[in-house]
């Protein structure tokens, strides 16, 4: 068996082009023995992951909105889902917005001075389109520790909320999770969230709850 999956990976790496280290996708979960890969790392399009026997990995594709569920074998890392053998894989395409994972800096001060503009222009007071959205009600907010993390509503009262990001409450040492801090957004609310000098406006799809949702459809990326 060691050999065979040897030979795959041989064949996997003489066959991907090299490629930009931009992250393809996120590791939701991690059972068992997992070579290379760690819960909540970023993988880019031609990393090669080995499952031990009865291990298993969850990725997560930013663009495709993917969620692979993956055991055993030997995966390979596409750009919108990955090439898996020795092993089996279940594919389930999840609510999530490809522009809220993948925001940049300047994307992001970009979007909230698009929204401040709208919200100017606009008597009723209504949401913005074209927001970045999230499906869950309780954001992961990647973002550097060591500084405030403020999220106010924008379209309506809400109590504020501020956060210093100390290193202690960071998941992985670089995301903030609003459900481990027991804090939740309103659905259908469009919200400010500034951290430093960056502003990212975003907003709560409708029908986001409470209950637990995929980390891709409520992940924020604040680089």
């Amino acid at each position: 068996m060691r050999s065979l999956i040897s030979a795959i990976v041989g064949v996997f790496c003489l066959t991907v082009p090299a490629v930009a280290e931009t992250p393809a996708a996120i590791v939701e979960d991690i059972q068992g023995k997992v070579d290379g890969v760690e819960f909540m790392d970023y993988v880019a399009p031609g990393k090669i992951i080995k499952l031990g026997p009865k291990a298993g990995i969850t990725l997560s594709y930013l663009k495709s909105c993917m969620r692979e569920t993956i055991s055993e074998g030997v995966v390979l890392v596409g750009t919108e889902q990955s090439t898996v053998q020795l092993g089996n894989v279940q594919r389930v395409k999840v609510p999530c917005d490809a522009n809220a994972a993948q925001l940049s800096d300047r994307e992001a001060n970009q979007s909230a001075a698009t929204t401040f503009r709208t919200m100017r222009n606009d008597v009723k007071g209504g949401a913005p389109s074209k927001l970045p959205t999230i499906y869950g009600t309780a954001p992961l907010i990647e973002a550097k520790g060591g500084t405030t993390l403020t999220i106010e509503r924008t379209d309506g009262k809400e109590p504020t909320i501020s956060v210093p990001l100390k290193n202690d409450i960071m998941v992985g040492g670089k995301f903030y999770d609003l459900t481990k801090a027991r804090k939740s957004l309103t659905p259908g609310g469009t919200y400010l969230a500034t951290l430093g000098t960056k502003r990212y406006t975003f907003q709560v799809d409708a029908s986001a709850t409470s209950s637990p949702t995929p980390i891709i459809s409520r992940l924020l990326r604040f680089e």
